[in-house]
């Protein structure tokens, strides 16, 4: 009978690392995707954005810097990131994420193969990989903390991939996939929404919602995402993302939304070079 009454509890125990994990992975991985848009250049120092005790530390570049006045050319961007507190406690969980991008940056996913995310779920890295080779246009990698009640935290680690959803109503959506093999298997297929905007200096907005993550036991430390493809399309070369350097920079605005209520609010300049 005693071993009867243990079972139960530590079922309900492990499904509930099982759902926080997922959810920490989801966090990760839309994290590194909506603000992939920001184009941070690696010459630059790291920006740091603070609220309260939460500290969100982005890094990252673009290349090439050298881009055309007026004719959007391929990018590959590059992002990463450290999500942690100033006095080393657990962040508290990302709800939602917001990022517009400049007018003078764009994506171009007609041509690309299409992957749906019923043909991602319940797959690991390696057969995901294969199920949609073709719609892939980013890697990357995630490190995760979990801290249980009265245990000491744990990091987890899971490759990212960013895969085409295709366009649908004026948007388009990106899947992103992340599997976590250790300590519960877990596969997680996180759904980003990317719209075209009028919004002054920006053109194009991302929004994710970030799943709960059950009693707020995960988060993402760190990030890392380079997103980039380039495919033929009616006999022509074309790129997944582009962009052009009418005036020497390029901008973004990005607010996160976090469940103790804290936000944070970046905006973000770097220069480029005009060329032709």
């Amino acid at each position: 009978m005693a071993g009867a009454e243990t079972a139960g509890p530590q079922r309900r125990e492990i499904e509930h690392m099982r759902k926080r994990l997922m959810s920490i992975i989801a966090l990760g991985t839309v994290v590194a995707v909506v603000l992939g848009g920001v184009a941070i250049a690696k010459k630059y120092p790291p920006t740091i954005v603070k609220a309260g005790n939460l500290v969100l530390t982005l890094n990252g570049g673009f290349s090439p810097t050298a881009l055309p006045k007026h004719k959007p050319s391929p990018i590959t961007l590059n992002i990463e990131g450290n999500i942690a507190t100033a006095d080393g406690t657990h962040p508290p969980a990302l709800q939602e994420v917001v990022v517009e991008t400049d007018k003078n940056g764009s994506i171009n996913p007609k041509g690309v193969p299409v992957c749906t995310s019923g043909k991602l779920q319940a797959q690991d890295t390696k057969h995901a990989e294969a199920i949609c080779k073709n719609a892939i246009i980013g890697t990357g990698i995630t490190n995760v903390e979990v801290e249980f009640a009265e245990q000491k935290p744990f990091l987890a680690k899971s490759k990212l991939i960013a895969f085409n959803g295709g366009t649908s109503g004026g948007k388009t959506t990106i899947y992103i996939h992340a599997y976590l093999s250790s300590p519960v298997s877990a596969a997680v297929v996180t759904t980003v929404k990317v719209s075209k905007v009028h919004n002054g200096r920006f053109g194009l907005k991302s929004v994710a919602t970030i799943p709960k993550i059950a009693g707020g036991a995960g988060s993402v430390k760190e990030f890392r995402l380079t997103l980039h493809r380039d495919f033929t399309y009616k006999g022509k070369k074309q790129s997944y993302f582009l962009a052009q350097c009418p005036d020497g920079k390029l901008q973004a605005h990005a607010t996160s939304i976090f469940a103790d209520g804290s936000k944070l609010v970046g905006d973000f300049v770097r220069t480029c070079k005009p060329k032709g």
